[in-house]
């Protein structure tokens, strides 16, 4: 904490100041940086119309994020994860045989993702979590309504799937920042792995938040996870693609990773 994080810690002028795009990390290494993400109104969901759409990503809805919060610019990699590990924060995440180092981290339950979050949180002393699911599709989407936020159709080479067109498809995790980010910064918020949100699962959006807050209940026993990945085919990496009926909070697998959000004081 002393050497590796409070001398980078943002000071509360520094996050006062900070403006919509700008990047900052709170660590000399192997921690997340972060972007702040601005705050507007977004439309939830897909559309009837929309190829590839699944039942329970309706109705569409509108969402307000009022207040700005920072997502990190990648998933959470295994060099962040192994620091938190190193120092006895988190347990050990095994790798599947495709590499740590810039990999997104693997093989973690929701639970653990939390606590790599909480972990991240002490460090600093700043409030790091997972993003909420109407966080993580306004931060996905970037200001765009299309299917994918490179447009309508998977085309090729834009993002690590099941018949993406990349080198990896349905092989393994690339390391992070192999293809070109969304227009927010954002990188692998479409394939790669598929990631944690804090919402409980629900079958459809009525009676969703509209103010982008979590929607959860007590001990729900199933999560969501979003942005599809290396296995899975390319209408999952929709940005209002979300995974099956969710996904159970002790599950861990090759597939899935998490990447964090911070809530920002000002």
């Amino acid at each position: 904490m002393l050497a590796n994080f409070r001398p980078f810690v943002l000071t509360p002028g520094a996050e006062r100041a900070l403006q919509p795009l700008q990047s900052f990390r709170e660590c000399g290494k192997n921690c997340p940086e972060m972007i702040v993400i601005p705050v507007g109104q977004f439309i939830m969901g897909s559309s009837s119309t929309e190829k590839g759409r699944r039942d329970n990503e309706g109705p569409q809805h509108t969402v307000t994020i009022g207040k700005p919060f920072a997502v990190a610019k990648f998933d959470v990699t295994f060099d962040d994860w192994d620091a938190c590990f190193a120092v006895g924060g988190c347990p050990n995440a095994l790798d599947a045989g495709f590499g740590r180092g810039t990999r997104p981290v693997i093989s973690v339950n929701f639970y653990e993702a939390q606590q790599y979050a909480a972990w991240l949180s002490k460090m600093t002393g700043h409030d790091y979590r997972l993003l909420t699911e109407a966080e993580w599709e306004y931060a996905a989407r970037a200001n765009t309504t299309t299917a994918y936020y490179w447009g309508d159709e998977p085309g090729q080479g834009n993002a690590n799937c099941n018949g993406c067109g990349s080198q990896r498809d349905y092989r393994q995790t690339a390391p992070v920042g192999s293809f070109k980010p969304n227009p927010f910064g954002l990188y692998d918020m479409a394939g790669n792995v598929w990631q944690w949100v804090q919402d409980c699962y629900h079958d459809d959006y009525n009676k969703a938040p509209a103010d982008g807050s979590a929607w959860t209940f007590n001990d729900c026993p199933r999560h969501i996870a979003r942005g599809g990945s290396w296995g899975y085919a390319p209408a999952g990496l929709r940005s209002a693609s979300r995974f099956g009926n969710g996904i159970a909070a002790s599950q861990r697998s090759g597939s899935l990773g998490f990447r964090v959000a911070m809530t920002l004081n000002y």
